[in-house]
């Protein structure tokens, strides 16, 4: 059991995985033949633990995630080259976008995370809300109601997917 649940984490902590592929990796059950002849096999979980444990670990990656960014945009700027060009692009992309950010700022960013759709997710939001200048907790707040609202929808997708599934199917 406990291998199964610290997989779910490590797989919501994989860029363009995170909790879209996780949630139904934990709730489904079965064997999934994939090209080159590899498998993969659902692990059968029950959805709330799977909900708890994967959005739990991607309202954490966001925690670790914004501050990292900081820093190597931060280490990067001590390049000449980069700095100059990097500082200029900022500051006139904020400037463009100042009154979306102060309108839509948070809630822009939550609405982002919780697309369940690849491209989107803590990553991207992460990424995207440093270049916007959101702080630390606003993003932090738009993480974790992005992420639960991800959750939410790829754990309704899933359960009742499967459920219709096995109704015709079965």
């Amino acid at each position: 059991m406990f291998g199964s649940l610290f997989l779910l984490f490590t797989v919501t902590l994989l860029p363009f995985f995170e909790l879209r592929a996780s949630i139904p990796l934990g709730i489904l059950s079965g064997t999934l033949q994939l090209p080159l002849g590899y498998q993969m096999s659902g692990l059968g979980l029950n959805w709330a633990l799977v909900f708890i444990i994967c959005v739990f670990s991607n309202a954490f990656l966001g925690l670790i995630l914004y501050p990292l960014i900081n820093r190597f945009i931060h280490l990067l700027e001590h390049i000449p080259t980069f700095g100059k060009h990097w500082t200029k692009f900022t500051h006139r992309t904020q400037a463009k976008i100042h009154p979306y950010v102060e309108k839509w700022g948070t809630l822009g960013i939550a609405l982002f995370v919780a697309v369940p759709l690849p491209g989107s997710g803590t990553y991207s939001g992460a990424l995207g809300a440093y270049l916007l200048g959101l702080s630390f907790k606003q993003f932090l707040i738009a993480n974790t109601i992005g992420v639960f609202l991800a959750g939410a929808a790829v754990t309704l997708i899933t359960v009742s997917g499967n459920g219709l599934f096995k109704l015709f199917f079965s």
